[in-house]
């Protein structure tokens, strides 16, 4: 029997969407608002999502607090209260859109998770803006 279990967890970061070998006038064109030389910053909530068999034993798919101490370890510290572009190794040659970093996630996860699970990254990067990535499980 195959289940998904979900575990939800938030950081705030800020951002900027810029190319630099674009000019001021296209950035501005293409990521408008969100190319602020300030930076600017959201709230992102974050789904993980793990889908596999029903393990008769324990009952889990996933031990979820396995999964929380994960995310904790692997995203929360790491991005929370950070400027993405400034602070996260991954972002100093990628642009931080709310699908790169879900990819990113993604990436930062998949090795910690069983190889017969799917993983899917569901990121919030406003209330109406989210971004779904399921990676080559």
């Amino acid at each position: 029997m195959r289940l998904t279990v979900s575990r939800k967890a938030h950081f705030n970061a800020a951002h900027r969407l810029h190319r630099k070998e674009w000019s001021d006038e296209k950035n501005e064109l293409i990521f408008g608002k969100c190319n602020n030389p300030n930076f600017h910053g959201h709230n992102y909530e974050l789904i993980v999502q793990v889908t596999g068999e029903l393990d008769e034993e324990t009952g889990f798919v996933m031990d979820l607090k396995v999964l929380s101490d994960l995310i904790k370890s692997e995203i929360e510290e790491c991005f929370d209260h950070k400027n993405l572009n400034l602070d996260v190794p991954e972002f100093l040659a990628l642009i931080p859109t709310a699908e790169n970093i879900a990819v990113v996630i993604w990436q930062k996860l998949r090795p910690f998770i069983p190889s017969d699970k799917e993983l899917e990254i569901i990121l919030y990067e406003t209330a109406r803006n989210f971004v779904s990535f399921k990676g080559e499980n």
